[in-house]
């Protein structure tokens, strides 16, 4: 991928979560849901197919990448592209049951916005790490991030290298991550009455 393309990626997945998934998840976290989202965008043009957020409330399953799947599996069949063709954006690195449903379902790619740490340190949500250690034996971080069946990028890692000098996108990343610090306060004062189990 040229420079130029690898910029214009990772501008438009950053657009997506501000314009597509935030407002979702705002409304989320206002019910009681989780602050993780997701979104579909069709490879060829980086248009977005589908957004959506945590909906545990409902379904302790349908975390962000689940819910989102949960919904592009609704559509009929005639109108939903292949998994090969879109790209699977998340906003926080898919936990182990998001990451195996990502497989299961024939996605080659996922691209997130906040790591697996940043989930248990910056938003007090140690669940993927702790089950990755406790179920897999899998220590932080040491997953296979490229195999035979998908490749993870870490969006943040992408903006420093490509969004660098005039091309900086480091005012949206830290818009981002502002709003994100933001709803889970709100979670997080909240998550008592919600009644996920792993909360």
């Amino acid at each position: 991928m040229s420079e130029k393309n690898a910029r214009h990626l990772v501008k438009r997945l950053l657009d997506v979560i501000e314009s597509d998934i935030l407002p979702l998840t705002t409304a989320g976290v206002a019910a009681g849901n989780k602050i993780f989202g997701a979104a579909l965008l069709h490879k060829n043009d980086l248009s977005t197919l589908l957004a959506e957020t945590n909906n545990e409330l409902e379904n302790p399953l349908w975390h962000g990448e689940m819910h989102t799947l949960k919904r592009y599996y609704e559509m009929p069949a005639s109108e939903r592209p292949e998994p090969k063709d879109l790209i699977f954006l998340t906003t926080h690195e898919p936990c182990s049951l998001c990451l195996s449903a990502i497989t299961w379902t024939g996605f080659d790619n996922f691209y997130y916005f906040f790591s697996h740490e940043d989930s248990r340190d910056a938003f007090s949500i140690p669940h993927d790490l702790k089950i990755l250690k406790a179920v897999f034996n899998v220590e932080p971080g040491q997953y296979q991030k490229e195999n035979e069946f998908w490749t993870s990028h870490s969006i943040r890692k992408l903006a420093s290298e490509h969004c660098t000098g005039e091309h900086s996108c480091s005012d949206q990343v830290n818009r981002i991550s502002q709003r994100y610090s933001q709803l889970s306060d709100g979670y997080q004062s909240n998550k008592d009455n919600n009644g996920i189990p792993l909360n």
